[in-house]
């Protein structure tokens, strides 16, 4: 008898040291600011992930692994930062990275990760550059620049009516080429351009705003890196009595540009994809997220990169570079935020539209599309 017991205590012992051992978690990265000036967006960013790791586990996990766990990196939106962050993630043997948000954080990271074939999956980066190196596993959720300005373009002609534009930007990589892209379209639309500079993280834009208000241009269009720059901005240009129509664009579409601007935001326009608040996609998207708070501009688009890796893995039954870039590359359904469906480089399309500040609120304004308002 007493054999018998010690049999099944040793076999019980060795099945349960066999599960531990067989059971796995099945480690994904984020790469976004956490600190300073663009933590904000990039904690949206970060929890954008982890609700879709919440609903992928609520609907039963991914075979052969027990968890998924999110290993959060700080980029800070430093280039320098971002790729420390990329090789910590590597170190962690993460199968695949949703981020980052800056272009200039995304660029030198995405070279350290190609190097291990990691799949990279950006909610934010819409510099072209991004996707025109040739990497293989280089995807983005968001628009491009050159997209974004176009419609941007769009609007200061055809609804707008406007013959003169002064464009301000931070001379950041993401900044700054959006800027290019509309000062290009414009001087070729044949409007009067003036253009100047601010410098990133400065908090003091009366000279700037001096000449703005001396130019008296029809549009003045706000090219910078994030909210809290444009929100104070916004406050300093309604001080300094501008009263251009302003057009900002997708790094300041956020719930903390109203917080802080308040009453000087309302009426801005700005260009960010459009979003069917109403589709049962978005809709258990925002169920997901309720426990992180009110989604920022950047936490659905995240949600769908995690979304998109986690259905590869899934579809291919591996987490093998090549056989999740296959995956990927089949993809043609409706996300959260747009239809996802990717092309060979790695874009899965722009949808910008035109919204506005009204109420306190973020409203659809302007389709580019159909040149009408909604």
């Amino acid at each position: 008898m007493r054999i018998s017991r010690l049999v099944v205590l040793v076999l019980a012992l060795c099945l349960g040291t066999a599960q531990f051992a067989w059971a796995q978690t099945l480690k994904v990265g984020s790469l976004s600011p956490l600190t300073g000036p663009y933590a904000a967006d990039g904690n949206d960013i970060a929890n954008g992930v982890r609700a879709a790791i919440k609903v992928v586990t609520a609907e039963g996990g991914l075979p052969g692994f027990d968890k998924i766990e999110l290993m959060a990196e700080d980029s800070a939106c430093d280039p320098r930062q971002a790729v420390a962050a990329a090789n910590k993630l590597i170190n962690s043997k993460v199968v695949g990275v949703v981020g980052a948000y800056c272009s200039s954080a995304t660029i030198p990271a995405s070279e350290v990760l190609a190097e291990e074939d990691i799949p990279m999956l950006t909610p934010g980066s819409t510099s072209e550059k991004v996707t025109e190196r040739g990497l293989k596993h280089m995807w983005r959720i968001c628009g491009r620049d050159d997209d974004q300005s176009k419609a941007a373009m769009a609007f200061i002609q055809n609804n707008l009516k406007a013959k003169s534009i002064f464009i301000v930007d931070d001379k950041t990589t993401y900044s700054q080429g959006l800027a290019d892209n509309v000062a290009k379209l414009s001087e070729a639309a044949g409007l009067t351009v003036a253009r100047d500079h601010v410098n990133e993280g400065d908090k003091d834009f009366s000279a700037v705003l001096t000449k703005i208000k001396a130019a008296k241009p029809d549009v003045f269009y706000m090219s910078l890196q994030n909210s809290a720059s444009g929100a104070l901005m916004l406050i300093q240009a309604k001080r300094t009595g501008i009263d251009a129509a302003i057009l900002a664009q997708d790094a300041v579409y956020h719930p903390q540009l109203m917080e802080v601007a308040k009453d000087a935001a309302e009426g801005v326009y700005l260009t960010f994809g459009f979003i069917d608040e109403d589709a049962p996609t978005f809709k258990k998207f925002l169920a997901a997220y309720e426990e992180f708070g009110k989604p920022g501009a950047y936490s659905g688009y995240a949600y769908d990169a995690a979304t998109v890796l986690f259905s590869a893995i899934k579809a291919a039954g591996s987490t093998d570079p090549a056989k999740v870039r296959a995956e990927i590359l089949k993809m043609d359904f409706q996300g959260a935020t747009k239809k996802i469906k990717f092309t060979e480089n790695g874009d899965s399309g722009s949808n910008y539209i035109i919204r506005q500040v009204k109420g306190g609120q973020f409203i659809n304004y302007w389709d580019p599309a159909t040149g009408k308002t909604y």
